[in-house]
């Protein structure tokens, strides 16, 4: 029992600690994930041993107590935290408890929504007039941020009047405050051009904001807020059921999450799990699982509550966006612009369903800024498809490590490693001859949206070079069967296939040729400016900064990038090569009608009609631009199934979106269109 009784106090001091950075200084140490282990594991020892549960529980409060900045209140009802559950099974459990305390076999309709991760707040409305504004902290009583919050423009200072009806004389309304992901970009991105800390996630940004004792900085963060529920009522009938309630509020101009849905069941509730599981990463804000309410308000009275947390609901969780792991080691990637990259080899850690194993870090200003050691354990992060990234340091465990340094000479070729003047990357001088840059250059030219080669894949390219039988981008075209099939993982019908494939590439687009080149700072978008603007590849041998900023978003540091590329001797003569090995594309002549010059498309899903190729070819041969990112100067954003999400961006900034069937009437009305 000693032993027990000793671990139960360790994760109660532990946990108050978390509680404490989390809650009150808004700097978390752990991982979310990190935090419901320890949580879970002292639920499970004071359920088995209930005689070791003292009232001072982290599992019989909820938070942790407010620094003395603010004015502290009593809520009117306390706030209460929910129940976790992580599995199906959690929530099969929860449904039979319901039932069971309700003594029913029928099954329960649920509220459900999604779970943001944000600061919950009580607002305090007297007679629809906003007069308080408090922090959930301990559950009991809050901080006062009642002029931060009248900054959010989401919040009504006075309910919508419903005409015939009176309000409350006082009601606590009750709600989720949330930064959404674009504008916590945008304030880390500032934060990082002052040199100023840059905050962990969007929950913590939110939580700082609302901290602040100058109101303007809270307003110049633009935060929301989602209502959810009520608290205390004085001198009005609420409706019967959590959706009604929800009704109402939003009827009085409160906000509520558009993703709110009754259903019936619990088999419902695990498929609305699923939806929005999906739905996650193309969400404008941060969620870290969903939430289940019992729908009527009755049969919540009758359920009640258990220590911090009511009965009658449950927040289902999603996989962990962020675990803990250690840095074993680090290793510089060279790219085919010779730049180093250095890249943490992890201990291998499962997050969002994935084990993760690498995680690049950047560069090494970025290494200075997070201040990263070899042997640190850190907490990284993973949303969705994104590349793994390391989100901060757990200095508390830092022991035994040491600083990470570029290498003078590349890993690779050995040739001297430089800092590149006003940028924080170094990169290998060793150009051609490192046998990584010419690789990546390979892969590169060979890719998809450049000249498309099926079949050669990062292996073979390895290969290839590693045999010596590419050492330039143009030794692809002279490849033969006979030199093939001698490899390993040739047989003379894939090799066969390999050559058709290499050989079918040789008829291109001027655009896409230019873009396989792989010139600095020349992504698709310019390289099929630069093909509608130069018809003739050999007029950008000799061709002016001056003349290249003359064509639409062609920069000055783009143009000295295309002007260096094309006046070096050793280019001019490799493209030379490559059009005498037969590599062709259709000669451009310049449409004079173009109805929609001057305006900016992106696409998003997948269109029925068109290949998301052919369909910006379609655009730009009309005049207009295609970009891949939504922003102000966009003038339409194209739809098709399962868009990202660039639809949420564009409805933010205000951006029309098209569905197909809008889209081809738009290329229809321009008569070139067939």
């Amino acid at each position: 029992m000693k032993l027990y009784a000793n671990r139960i106090k360790q994760l109660r001091d532990e946990i108050n600690k978390h509680n404490y950075s989390y809650y009150i200084l808004d700097a978390p140490k752990i991982p979310d994930a990190e935090y419901d282990r320890l949580m879970r594991e002292l639920e499970e020892l004071e359920k088995k041993y209930p005689e070791l549960i003292a009232s001072d529980s982290p599992t019989q409060l909820v938070g942790a107590r407010a620094l003395g900045q603010f004015e502290k209140k009593k809520h009117g009802l306390p706030m209460l935290s929910l129940e976790n559950g992580f599995s199906e099974e959690d929530i099969i459990n929860f449904n039979q408890r319901i039932q069971d305390k309700l003594e029913t076999s029928h099954d329960i309709k649920f509220c459900c929504e999604p779970k943001l991760d944000g600061l919950a707040v009580n607002l305090t409305y007297f007679k629809g007039h906003l007069e308080l504004a408090t922090t959930r902290g301990d559950g009991v009583s809050g901080e006062v941020i009642t002029h931060n919050i009248k900054t959010i423009k989401t919040v009504p200072h006075h309910l919508k009047k419903i005409p015939g009806e009176s309000f409350p004389e006082i009601i606590e309304l009750r709600g989720e405050v949330f930064l959404s992901k674009a504008e916590f970009e945008r304030i880390n991105q500032e934060a990082k051009e002052k040199g100023d800390k840059i905050f962990a996630n969007p929950r913590n940004a939110a939580a700082g904001s609302l901290r602040q004792l100058d109101a303007r900085i809270t307003a110049n963060r633009h935060l929301s807020m989602y209502y959810y529920g009520v608290g205390e009522v004085k001198d009005f009938n609420l409706p019967s059921s959590q959706y009604s309630i929800l009704e109402l509020l939003e009827k009085w101009g409160c906000p509520i999450n558009p993703e709110i849905k009754i259903v019936t069941g619990y088999k419902a509730c695990l498929d609305y799990y699923q939806k929005i599981l999906a739905k996650r990463n193309n969400l404008p804000y941060e969620i870290d699982g969903v939430v289940y309410k019992v729908d009527d308000i009755k049969q919540q009275r009758e359920l009640g509550f258990v220590s911090r947390a009511p009965r009658w609901a449950i927040a289902h969780k999603f996989p962990a966006h962020e675990e803990m792991t250690e840095i074993l080691a680090v290793e510089f990637q060279v790219g085919r612009t010779g730049v180093l990259t250095p890249v943490a080899r992890l201990k291998p850690v499962n997050v969002s369903g994935a084990v993760i194993s690498n995680a690049t870090l950047h560069n090494m200003d970025e290494i200075s800024r997070k201040d990263i050691h070899v042997g640190d354990w850190v907490i990284i992060r993973r949303a969705g498809d994104v590349i793994p990234e390391i989100v901060s340091v757990i200095l508390d465990k830092r022991k035994n490590t040491h600083k990470i340094t570029m290498p003078k000479n590349c890993p690779v070729c050995d040739a001297p490693v430089e800092r590149i003047e006003g940028q924080a990357a170094y990169r290998c001088t060793g150009g051609i001859t490192c046998r990584a840059q010419l690789e990546e250059g390979i892969k590169h030219f060979a890719s998809r949206r450049a000249m498309d080669i099926n079949g050669l894949g990062d292996k073979l390219v390895e290969q290839f070079v590693a045999e010596g039988l590419i050492k330039s981008i143009a030794d692809l075209y002279d490849l033969e069967i006979s030199q093939l099939i001698n490899l390993d993982r040739f047989a003379e019908k894939s090799a066969e296939n390999l050559i058709a494939a290499i050989d079918k590439s040789k008829s291109t687009t001027l655009g896409r040729f230019l873009f396989a080149l792989g010139i600095r700072d020349v992504g698709e978008t310019t390289a099929n400016l630069l093909a509608k603007n130069i018809a003739d590849i050999h007029k950008l041998f000799d061709i002016s900064e001056e003349d290249l900023q003359q064509i639409p978003d062609v920069g000055p540091v783009v143009a000295k990038h295309i002007v260096e590329f094309f006046s070096q001797t050793k280019h001019q003569k490799l493209i030379e090569r490559l059009i005498k090995s037969g590599i062709h594309w259709p000669k451009i002549t310049k449409n004079t009608h173009q109805p929609l010059l001057g305006k900016t498309f992106v696409l998003t899903g997948t269109l029925e009609k068109y290949s998301r190729d052919e369909a910006s070819d379609l655009l730009e041969n009309l005049g207009a631009k295609v970009t891949n990112s939504v922003s102000k100067s966009t003038s339409y954003v194209i739809a098709g199934e399962s868009p990202g999400s660039k639809i949420d961006k564009a409805g933010a900034l205000g951006v029309e979106v098209l569905d197909e069937v809008a889209f081809l009437k738009l290329l229809s009305k321009t008569a070139l269109h067939n």
